[in-house]
């Protein structure tokens, strides 16, 4: 049995049961999900602030899934939170959903579209995009959704996504839609279904691009970018994510 942790990073119990989900339904039934939910931090990351103040929190986690028998892990937010660092902590593949998503809506469209929650989630998505080499194929939405109102059925936030596909469709021709929240991970069977074109949830797509990794022997690569950060004192509250 393959174990692979997919660890959301905001502190959001329900967004992790969600995430397990969409993960365990696209599983090998040869592969264990462990889904964690960070212990410190935010109840959801919308923007750069809430992001920085993930990442303990989430390498916390990331360094315990390792020790306990993982053989990858998932990070579960569609900013890549923490991507390099935890990248450089352990040596097991980590996987960021939103470069799966790219990757995988690569494969199957030309040009596709993101729609992600807020405004100030868009031009962070952008910079994930350029640095991933889509930039030229990826277009980027906000569909004005505060990432905890996906949870509530009253709220009119699928209302609003929709609309958005709508959009990236007429305006974007669009050929794939990527689903640009973790949260939104139960959302892409059904959506895929109602307008008759790929939608790619990047907790599906990261699960499987991890079970890739781990099925052709790789880990990450500890020479240059990746390596092992250097030994040295932490200071305050900071002092456990020392490097040994």
């Amino acid at each position: 049995m393959t174990r692979i942790a997919v660890i959301n990073p905001n502190t959001t119990p329900s967004m992790t049961a969600t995430i397990a989900h969409a993960a365990r339904l696209v599983a090998a039934p040869t592969t264990e999900i462990v889904a964690v939910t960070s212990s410190m931090g935010p109840v959801s990351i919308e923007g750069y602030y809430d992001e920085a103040f993930a990442l303990p929190g989430l390498l916390r986690e990331i360094g315990h899934a390792e020790r306990e028998g993982a053989a990858a892990a998932v990070i579960a937010c569609f900013d890549d939170t923490g991507l390099d660092a935890a990248r450089a902590m352990v040596r097991m593949p980590v996987v960021g959903i939103c470069e799966a998503a790219l990757a995988t809506a690569a494969f199957i469209a030309k040009r596709f579209t993101v729609v992600t929650t807020m405004e100030r989630s868009r031009v962070p998505i952008e910079e994930l995009a350029q640095r991933y080499g889509m930039a030229g194929r990826a277009r980027i939405r906000a569909a004005d959704i505060a990432v905890l109102s996906l949870e509530d059925p009253n709220s009119g936030a699928r209302d609003r996504l929709r609309s958005q596909i709508v959009a990236a469709i007429a305006q974007d021709n669009a050929e794939a839609i990527v689903l640009g929240c973790a949260g939104m991970a139960d959302l892409a069977h059904t959506l895929q279904a109602e307008f008759g074109m790929p939608v790619i949830d990047g907790v599906g797509a990261a699960v499987k691009q991890a079970e890739a990794l781990v099925s052709l022997g790789l880990k990450t690569s500890k020479r240059g970018a990746y390596a092992a950060p250097l030994a040295k004192r932490y200071h305050g509250a900071l002092s456990e994510f020392a490097p040994a």
